[in-house]
């Protein structure tokens, strides 16, 4: 009897992919995906990768064809398909926004009433809507929806924003945001225990390569006299390492800090002494 494999569906083209296969790559598994694939098992880990449309990915999570998807959060809240969000993964962000031609009057989404509203997104804009008592015509349509008020076919639209750009291009303004959404892996309903146990070895993973993208090692040479000063000044991970140099009266401070935060103390860091001061990428990081 074959061993069960986690089925995984992925988008099959695009950026979604791209950042999809790469975080299966940092977790250690090996695909053998060949050109034109729409399935293909990894070599060292229990797992098949279903190559699909992404409009399709919340339906085969529902029905258990596929037992988790990385997806787009917009697109499974927009599907209404039934699939357990076990995870953000930080990449492929964006939101989910309205929009009207610059220099158009907008106090608030009560100024939509009556208006005409084109989306790729209906059931997003529709439950939006809903929820703040508005009345608007719903015009769905696929494809380049930013064209639609300069064409004359709507008063505003609701799409997908990530730089803004697209918008500012089209002499549109983003209004307010219905939702934020980024990439996640949802669980079908209809998963198995032995494929769940398989997940969450899955996940293991993913949330030890996570912890460490924003995450680095932190090594500096401190006198002896000032390391109590520069510990109590690292936001780090529980106790550093303080290790003795060779020369007299010097020691080494290993810890793991948030590159963010590491550029808002380095001046204070080199102030209290701290000299050397490397940084040192993470590629996992188990906590």
């Amino acid at each position: 009897m074959s061993t069960p494999r986690l089925r995984i569906a992925v988008q099959k083209s695009g950026r979604l992919l791209q950042d999809s296969i790469q975080l299966l790559k940092e977790c250690g598994i090996r695909i053998d995906n060949g050109r034109d694939q729409l399935k293909a098992p990894a070599r060292n880990f229990p797992a098949e990768i279903l190559y699909l449309r992404n409009s399709d990915i919340p339906q085969y999570i529902q029905d258990g064809v596929a037992d988790i998807g990385i997806i787009g959060e917009n697109t499974l809240v927009e599907k209404e398909k039934e699939g357990e969000v076990v995870q953000h993964l930080g990449f492929s962000k964006c939101r989910l926004s309205l929009a009207t031609p610059r220099g158009t009057v907008y106090a608030g989404p009560q100024d939509l009433n009556g208006k005409r509203i084109a989306t790729s997104y209906p059931n997003s804009l529709r439950a939006y809507l809903k929820a703040q008592d508005i009345d608007a015509e719903i015009h769905e349509i696929s494809g380049s929806v930013e064209i639609a008020p300069n064409i004359g076919l709507a008063d505003a639209i609701c799409d997908l924003v990530s730089t803004g750009s697209t918008l500012f291009k089209n002499g549109l303004e983003e209004r307010d945001i219905i939702l934020k959404s980024e990439a996640v892996i949802a669980a079908s309903p209809k998963i198995d225990a032995t494929r769940r146990e398989i997940l969450d070895r899955l996940l293991f993973r993913i949330r030890s390569v996570l912890a460490a993208r924003n995450q680095k090692y932190l090594l500096m040479n401190v006198p002896n006299q000032k390391v109590e000063t520069i510990i109590k000044m690292l936001p780090g991970m529980r106790s550093p390492t303080v290790l003795p140099l060779a020369e007299a009266g010097w020691s080494s401070v290993h810890t793991v800090i948030a590159e963010d935060s590491f550029w808002d103390i380095i001046d204070q860091l080199r102030e209290a002494g701290a000299e050397g001061i490397l940084i040192v990428p993470i590629d996992k990081m188990i906590v």
